[in-house]
This record gives C-alpha cells, structure tokens and sequence, in this order.
C-alpha cells in the first residue's frame, strides 16, 4: 500500500471529516484518478513523435499510454479528423496514489524556481490541474535519450464538489500550494 493512501485513511480523513462537519465517511473528498496528458502538435509531420512521447510517457507513468484523436478538421492547422495528437494515460488506485507521491515528494521539488503550485488550476468542480513544462524533472527521464524536450499536463479529480474541499484535500495529502497570490 502506499504512504499516501495510508495517510489519506488514518489522518486526512478524520480531518476533512471534522472540518467540513460531514458525517458520513462515503461523503468525505478522494481523489478518483489521475489523468496524465501530452499534447503533441509535431505529430502531423513527425509520425516518431508519437512514439517517442509514448515511450517516455509510460516510463514516467508505468502504464502504456493511449493516443488522443483530433475531433474535429482545422484546415488552418492542417488538421484533419481522426489524426493522433496527443497521449493520454488515466491512473487509479493503487497506481494513482504512488503517482501523486512521486509527484509531491520528488518531481515538483525539481522543477526550477518552485514556489508551489497555484490554486487558480482548479476547475469549479474540485479538480485540480497542473502543468509541467518539462518532463526532464523526472527522475526516470534520462536527458540523453530524448528527441525533443515536452512538457505535460496532470489532471487530479477529485470527488469534492467545491474547491475548497478540493484543495483542501489535496493540502493535507502534501500538495505544496503558493502562499502569496501571483502578480502578474
């Protein structure tokens, strides 16, 4: 089992339980899967892009990727129905949660210049997303083996219906939040 899902069972439950005074466990925020995504526009002229970014997404997530399909044709873009451009993997359970600690204890750590992460990145449904601009910050990434540097984008979906639960949980799981809004 992993220390995470450990913890979110003997501390992070009990907590979020008392705080927002719900009485039923079933009712108390978890996080349902965790979906990874890699946008890959190079992929209309370079077919090996997609394997490439496979491959390094499934080392990164120990699970094979799936292609994202264009929906729709955009002739400004030469785009066309039906053409892979991008990957997706979704993480449950057990798989999800050692995600989630790699990501709070090693990679966000990494990541040059880190002041936390935003709490603007949530929808207003309790979800939580984070982009990362580089997939160098991970530690099963070795720099000498990529094509191309890429970044991806992490998905956190919760089951807290606001997103104040949502970071809340996400808070007492360790997820290392910004103190100071941005001044941009």
């Amino acid at each position: 089992m992993s220390a995470l899902f450990v913890k979110y069972k003997t501390e992070v439950l009990s907590k979020l339980k008392e705080e927002f005074k719900i009485k039923n466990s079933l009712a108390v925020p978890k996080i349902v899967k965790i979906v990874v995504n890699i946008g890959l526009s190079e992929a209309l002229t370079n077919k090996k892009a997609i394997q490439s970014a496979a491959d390094h997404l499934a080392l990164i997530t120990g699970q094979r990727p799936i292609a994202t399909k264009a929906k729709r044709a955009i002739s400004g873009f030469k785009l066309m129905q039906g053409s892979e451009i991008g990957l997706k993997v979704t993480l449950r359970r057990q798989r999800m949660y050692d995600f989630l600690e790699k990501i709070i204890t090693i990679v966000l750590p990494r990541v040059r210049d880190f002041r936390g992460v935003l709490e603007e990145s949530f929808d207003d449904r309790g979800n939580f997303t984070l982009g990362l601009r580089e997939s160098l910050v991970f530690p099963e990434i070795d720099y000498s083996k990529i094509d191309k540097v890429r970044g991806l984008e992490l998905t956190i979906v919760t089951t807290a219906k606001t997103n104040k639960k949502g970071k809340r949980l996400l808070e007492l799981l360790g997820m290392p939040f910004k103190k100071e809004k941005s001044k941009m």
